[in-house]
């Protein structure tokens, strides 16, 4: 099964978008252990939100299109996996390996639908 990861932070933390050498070696180290055991199928991380926008359609209203820094919010998304899994414990038990590299950090995980998961 195929899972996507989305870590969330505060993009007002001064590590959020500079993040020291020897945060990124670790991270480093533990994305090159994940491709070696097939887990990782992609990662990136994103730009803080002012180089976003958010786009939003209220039922029955209109498109709106928000240019950020997304004030409103404490945390943003800071980057997102693709991950292989047999099931959801594991996965939950990889974001909490993968939680604990940082200082603050909030980890979603979600099952990405499959085809066959829907009514033929």
């Amino acid at each position: 099964m195929r899972f996507l990861m989305m870590h969330r932070l505060d993009e007002r933390a001064p590590e959020a978008w500079n993040p020291s050498q020897e945060f990124m070696e670790k991270l480093g180290a533990f994305i090159q252990d994940s491709m070696e055991k097939g887990i990782l199928i992609t990662a990136e991380g994103v730009h803080p939100s002012e180089r976003g926008a958010l786009v939003r359609k209220a039922r029955g209203g209109g498109i709106t299109a928000i240019d950020g820094p997304f004030t409103e919010v404490k945390e943003v998304i800071g980057g997102f996996a693709l991950l292989n899994f047999d099931d959801r414990a594991q996965a939950v038990e990889y974001a909490k390996r993968y939680a604990d590299l940082f200082d603050d950090v909030e980890v979603e995980v979600r099952q990405v639908a499959e085809a066959d998961d829907f009514p033929a």
